[in-house]
């Protein structure tokens, strides 16, 4: 045979199969709720309290309209919440995630069935 036969019948090694471009656990139950969560009140402070902005003028805070206060503040310091709210959340999840792991390897099992059970 000649050697151009040979290397077209060799095949490369294949790759093992990923899950997709992200780990599986960023596609945890919890993560997928916190994150449903908080789109929401952000979808609220941005969209709906400027929908309502007209009757929101009827409420005054401090010699100001409340529709003021939204727009100048309110909604920023929503969004800086909802950043405060996602760090402490994913912390908490990684330190139950590093607890299970360390259960788990105590027990000899794998870390995701720990969770789900």
């Amino acid at each position: 045979m000649r050697p151009s036969a040979l290397r077209a019948q060799q095949t490369p090694p294949r790759e093992p199969e990923l899950a997709g471009p992200f780990p599986p656990d960023l596609h945890d139950v919890r993560h997928l709720w916190l994150k449903a969560v908080l789109l929401a009140v952000w979808v609220l402070a941005s969209f709906v309290a400027t929908y309502f902005a007209r009757d929101l003028q009827d409420i005054v805070v401090g010699e100001w309209p409340l529709g003021y206060w939204i727009a100048a503040q309110g909604a920023v310091l929503v969004f800086i919440a909802i950043v405060v709210v996602y760090a402490w959340a994913m912390s908490r999840f990684e330190r139950q995630d590093a607890q299970a792991a360390s259960a788990a390897s105590a027990e000899g099992a794998h870390p995701a069935e720990l969770r789900r059970g």
